[in-house]
């Protein structure tokens, strides 16, 4: 078994010295430089990166440089998703954005988690699980959503939240740990013609 196909399972992985997982990573941070080297006058070049860096990108996602990655390929983001300054995804595992996905600045997204076992940590041992983000989820500055995560659609992460576990759908979640704290209620919309 190879060490992605270990990441992939769950289970422990070798992350630093596996040359493989080296090079995948290498080409990720130089598609990640390319882009967060672009001008903001430069958006067919950003998409282009963005569709070569990710598995699957909605044709009108937007997300503002600078922009980090591990890898790149275990990323979907569906249509919609606006990201602003400073996203940071640790995609060891699969990490997922549905449609109209909206994220604040700051914010990191991290599927990768160390043993407790120093000697394991020393070996450049680390296990990935993968995190959801549903559709027309909002997500405040500063938001950490940790391994193995699933947050729902319609949901709210106040800004600041540590996500350490999963946030049902259509609730607003704040705080260190972050936790629903009421249902989003449905009110008529009003419009403006």
């Amino acid at each position: 078994m190879t060490e992605q196909e270990k990441a992939a399972a769950g289970l422990l992985y070798d992350a630093n010295f596996d040359p493989e997982l080296i090079a995948a990573r290498g080409r990720a941070k130089d598609l990640c430089l390319d882009y967060n080297l672009t001008r903001s006058t430069q958006p067919h070049e950003r998409r282009t990166l963005l569709h070569t860096l990710l598995a699957a990108c909605g044709e009108d996602a937007v997300i503002e440089p600078p922009f980090y990655v591990d890898y790149g390929s275990n990323i979907r983001i569906g249509r919609g998703f606006f990201a602003n300054h400073n996203l940071v995804i640790l995609d060891g595992a699969a990490v997922t954005f549905g449609d109209h996905v909206f994220i604040g600045p700051n914010c990191c997204f991290s599927t990768a988690g160390h043993p407790l076992d120093p000697a394991q940590r020393n070996a450049g041992l680390e296990y990935a699980k993968p995190i959801t983000v549903g559709s027309n989820v909002w997500i405040g500055m500063g938001v950490q959503v940790l391994p193995g995560v699933t947050i729902g659609d319609n949901a709210v992460i106040g800004a600041g939240s540590v996500v350490t576990h999963d946030i049902p759908a259509g609730m607003l979640a704040v705080g260190v740990p972050c936790r629903p704290v009421r249902a989003i209620a449905a009110k008529p919309r009003r419009v403006i013609l």
